[in-house]
Parts: C-alpha cells; structure tokens; sequence
C-alpha cells in the first residue's frame, strides 16, 4: 500500500464533504462519492461526462456492512460474498433505503462490491459509509489502472487521487444479477464464470441484454482513441497491412500463437496468460494511443476464464465500428 495514513484521512473527510476521491481497487481506479448523497452522486456524473440514467456501483469495507445498503442479502448472493469477496465480483441486489437513487440511475435495485486493495479498503473504513464509483475516466473511454491515468484525463474534476500503484486484476468486476430466483451474469469480469459456477454448483447465463442497466452495457465502451478492428488470429496480418496501404498508422495486438510481427507503426505483443493479458490490457491500448495509432487491430482471446472479460472488453471497444 502507497498512500500514507495521512492521506487516507483527508481522503475520507473529502468523501464526508462531498467530495470526489479517485481510489484505487484491484480491478480499476474509482471515482468515488458518498453514495448516500444525490450532491456528490451528481458531481461524478459531471466528471465523467456519464449519463444520469447509467448506474453506479456502490464498495463497501465488507459485508457486514451491507445493512442500509441493500434490502437483503439471498442465499445464493451470500454464498458468493463469502467466497470472492474482498474481490472483483459485483451483486445486484435490491436496494436499500441508504443508497441514493442518484446512484443506482434511478432502478430500485443497487450493485454493490467489496474491493480487494488495501488502499481501497483502509479508505472505505475510515470513511464510515459507502462509495458510489464507476472507473475513474471519461466515460466510454479507457479505464484507468493507475494513478496518472486519472489524474492525465479527470485533472482538476476529481478533488482527491490516492496513488495505490498499479491495478493488479486490470478489468472490471464481474456483475451478478442476483435479484431473482435464477443469477446471471450481466457483465463479465474479474472473478471468471466457471468460478462462480463452481461455488454456486449451477450454471450461469450471460444475456446479451437485460431489464436491469449496469456498468459496461453502452455499445461503444472502454474505447481508445484510434478505431479497433477485430478479426481472427490468422487475419491479423492481412488486415494490418491493408490499413496501412489506406494510410492508417496501424497498432497491433499480436496474439502468442503469431510468431511474426506484421509490418505496422506499433506492435503489442499480448501476454499468454490471460490474467497478465487482463492486467495489462488497459495499458495496451493507451500506449497505441499515445503512439499515434489511429487504428489498432486485434484478435478475441478464447473465452474461458478471463478470457471472456477480455473477450468482452475488447468488443466493446471495438463498439458498432468494427
């Protein structure tokens, strides 16, 4: 852990104050507010520039501090808790009279989360209450799995950044709708689906659409800059050279079973593990960017275990382009 206790605590009075903090979680950096105040609720989504309607996810210190939050807590949703949490898995259950409807878009049901950072966590108990935060970045664009990510595209919008280095889980929660008698996943995270699968001993659809509005659904999501063109693995090359006979400066994610590197203006070798692959895929894109790619192409990872949260990350960046 980085942060000082010093900062810390001035973290937590910013938060009581109605202020925003950006924090760091193993999954991303947030942007947190008092998730009991409408106020601050507001503010984040002027920071961000996120639609009012586009829930927020709500991180508390643990579960036993869940009362107020949510209305109650079912059997199969506390199974998961006890299993994943702290960690990047998200329950949306239905809300309780604590939360405000600022940060649920309005929905009467809330998703909540307890993240696994030390950072994350010291501030969330010394704050006493709970922290509305989406990723800490403009919205649609890429998230932020450091400190100067944060700070290089909400600058002076956010009151307070605590450092807590680099995020080591790298995409998002995964989202379990557990207000119904049958859980699914609405999106596809940190905590793979075979493990929840596991601990729950069924299985676990992941819809491509639902009633129910979280994090991560808009068409066009943690998107670079430059335009991403998904094809398949052995396509990659052909693709990239045709782009830059166009006159695109041509990034390129090149997968481990490529042995060459095709001739383009930026080259990203991705990792064979796809937990690095997740912790770095974030990175990836920004460094393509900030090497004045104007078009990247890239390949969808098997979608087993992490694989599907890249999978899908990696779709949503691409959006209604591709």
């Amino acid at each position: 852990m980085t942060a000082a206790a010093g900062d810390i605590e001035k973290a937590a009075e910013v938060l009581r104050g109605g202020g925003l903090v950006a924090f760091p979680t193993e999954t991303v950096y947030g942007l947190g507010a008092d998730a009991s105040d409408p106020a601050a609720v507001s503010r984040v989504f002027q920071a961000k520039g996120r639609p009012p309607t586009h829930p927020l996810i709500v991180h508390v210190a643990g579960a036993e501090f869940l009362d107020g939050w949510v209305e109650k807590l079912p059997e199969p949703a506390r199974l998961l808790a006890e299993r994943f949490w702290p960690g990047p898995l998200t329950l949306v259950l239905r809300r309780g009279p604590r939360v405000s409807s600022a940060a649920t878009g309005g929905l009467e049901t809330v998703g909540v989360r307890v993240p696994d950072h030390p950072v994350a966590l010291a501030l969330l108990s010394a704050f006493g209450g709970g922290a509305a935060a989406p990723s800490a970045n403009r919205f649609g664009s890429v998230s932020p799995t450091t400190a100067e990510h944060v700070r290089a595209e909400l600058g002076e919008a956010v009151d307070f950044v605590l450092d807590g280095g680099l995020c080591q889980v790298g995409v998002e929660s995964t989202i379990v709708d557990a207000t119904g008698d049958t859980l699914s996943i609405l999106r596809p995270g940190g905590v793979p689906r075979e493990d929840l699968e596991a601990v729950l001993g069924s299985s676990l659809e992941v819809p491509a659409t639902s009633p129910i509005r979280v994090p991560g659904q808009h068409p066009s999501h943690y998107a670079p800059r430059a335009r991403v063109v998904l094809v398949e693995p052995g396509q990659i090359a052909a693709e990239a050279e045709r782009a830059r006979e166009l006159g695109h400066q041509v990034g390129v994610f090149l997968p481990p079973s490529q042995q060459s590197a095709p001739e383009a203006h930026a080259v990203v070798e991705v990792p064979a593990s796809l937990a690095e692959y997740a912790r770095g895929l974030y990175g990836f894109l920004r460094e393509l960017d900030r090497k004045g790619c104007d078009l990247i192409v890239a390949s969808l990872p098997e979608e087993k275990g992490l694989g599907l949260a890249i999978a899908n990350r990696l779709r949503r960046a691409a959006g209604p382009r591709s």
